[in-house]
């Protein structure tokens, strides 16, 4: 057995705010950052602004730049393609409710894939997977 130095754990990758916005925050990861931004500027044309969070991990979980745009917009939009059930949006919307309860002026949307199997075909697995418009439905609902 040798001895082993262990390194100090620093971690640079907390959430990153891609977007500035204040009617509503929209926290994503993955491939759902760039469909929320898709959506945040399509919608910024009718006037809403959004901000958009980019999680980049989730262990550690940002949660005081979540909480800082929930402060800051009131309103806030889980966007994840994992499942409705038991997956990301729940914990974040969980975050929102349990620490951001007296930031909330509306309860926070989630936008997930359905509880359901995902087809082989690419068709049938783009019918569930969230998409830019599932986005801005949910941003239009909460606003």
């Amino acid at each position: 057995m040798g001895n082993y130095a262990l390194a100090p754990f620093t971690c640079q990758c907390l959430a990153e705010v891609k977007r500035e916005g204040k009617d509503v925050t929209v926290v994503a990861n993955a491939l759902m950052v760039p469909r929320s931004l898709s959506a945040a500027g399509k919608l910024q044309k009718e006037g809403i602004s959004v901000e958009v969070i980019d999680l980049r991990t989730l262990v550690p979980l940002d949660k005081e730049t979540i909480l800082r745009s929930l402060k800051k917009t009131g309103r806030m939009v889980v966007v994840d393609e994992g499942p409705m059930t038991c997956g990301l949006t729940g914990e974040i919307a969980g975050l929102a409710a349990g620490e951001g309860y007296n930031y909330l002026n509306k309860p926070v949307k989630r936008v997930a894939m359905p509880d359901v199997p995902i087809g082989f075909s690419p068709v049938l697995e783009n019918f569930v997977v969230p998409d830019e418009t599932n986005i801005i439905q949910a941003i239009r609902d909460i606003v």
